[in-house]
């Protein structure tokens, strides 16, 4: 499927449409289905000790595939599309889902994905994450660290603007200014749900951190809804961690692209808390409580999640009401993993052994 090159502006977007002092509005591709539903987790919340926990499923945020990327990449691959960019260049390790949600959302674009990849435990996940990102058509790049995958990425954007395909460069988790207005955006979504009577006003959300663009939107977006909700960022990353302090500021400067009255929000330092403790080894490598977690959620509410970001947040979650109570009140859980497995092009992965050898390497390195 391919598009225009004029992208119409974001005007069926909630940041505008509940809004209308917002600033002018941004292209926007339309991905996500909105609003995701809301419900309670009545035998888990008692498990957990957080008897009114609720939670947000962004796991259906796309048909195509879901989870928290879709959000984001609406405003992301809107610039691209808008701007004549023909592919995108961004990072993630092995596994990542936000890779895999550029490469899958790019390509029914008609744009192509480069993903600048650095090393995580490699689990059979990981691996059918690779095979997807090569049946979506993403170029796969390995890198043996940070520093090595900024000056790979580099030269890949240099080789794109020489080939006549400019790219556009995506930070990990598509978490810059532009791309964390989608969170801003579900933050009001949030909003008009507590306002139509789907849930009662968090106390406290909880949800996954590892670049940090989801829980600093949130963080705005529900400010600028007039909730008062504390956004509980679950840190499952030890790759470049991001500070509290470097999310609210991420949060400023997306208030600075919507515009209107998200540039003059400033967020108190208590909006947005992190909760450190729960990476385990390494990124991507699973705790017990983390196991524990998800298999319980399963158990209890058919709930699906994983080891790499949302059973360590609810496991965070779990260990907070069991050890030190939280304050009484609805408690959210947001769930940013996706529900929907991406069907292949054609219907096939390509086999292990037809992927890059240096990803080859790095597979039977993990």
């Amino acid at each position: 499927m391919t598009i225009p090159p004029s992208v119409p502006p974001a005007m069926g977007s909630v940041l505008h449409r509940t809004r209308p002092a917002a600033g002018p509005a941004l292209p926007r591709i339309a991905l996500v289905t909105r609003p995701t539903p809301v419900h309670r987790l009545p035998r888990l919340g008692r498990a957990l000790g957080a008897n009114d926990l609720w939670v947000k499923r962004d796991d259906l945020s796309a048909a195509l595939y879901a989870g928290n990327k879709p959000r984001k990449l609406e405003y992301l691959l809107g610039r691209a599309v808008s701007r004549g960019y023909r592919s995108i260049v961004t990072f993630g390790a092995l596994g990542t889902n936000h890779g895999l949600a550029t490469a899958v959302h790019a390509a029914g674009l008609g744009l192509e994905t480069i993903l600048v990849l650095v090393p995580q435990p490699v689990t059979p996940r990981v691996v059918h994450a690779l095979q997807l990102d090569r049946a979506f058509g993403a170029e796969l790049v390995v890198a043996s660290g940070v520093a090595d995958a900024a000056g790979r990425a580099l030269a890949l954007l240099a080789r794109s603007w020489a080939r006549g395909r400019p790219a556009l460069l995506v930070p990990p988790g598509g978490s810059s200014p532009l791309g964390t207005v989608g969170y801003v955006e579900a933050g009001l979504e949030l909003g008009a749900q507590v306002r139509a009577g789907e849930l009662p006003e968090p106390r406290a959300l909880f949800v996954a951190v590892g670049s940090g663009g989801t829980a600093a939107g949130l963080a705005l977006g529900l400010r600028l809804a007039g909730l008062g909700t504390q956004v509980i960022g679950v840190l499952v990353t030890d790759i470049l961690p991001p500070s509290a302090v470097r999310l609210r500021r991420l949060a400023h400067a997306a208030g600075r692209r919507a515009g209107g009255e998200a540039a003059a929000i400033r967020l108190p330092v208590g909006a947005l808390t992190l909760v450190a403790g729960f990476v385990g080894a390494a990124y991507g490598a699973s705790t017990p409580e983390a196991t524990e977690a998800v298999a319980l959620a399963e158990r209890l509410e058919g709930l699906a999640l994983e080891t790499t970001y949302t059973g360590k947040c609810l496991a965070a979650l779990g260990r907070l009401a069991s050890t030190a109570p939280l304050r009484p009140g609805p408690v959210l859980f947001w769930n940013t993993v996706s529900s929907i497995e991406p069907l292949p092009p054609g219907g096939r992965l390509p086999r292990v052994s037809e992927l890059p050898a240096p990803v080859q390497r790095a597979v039977r390195a993990g």
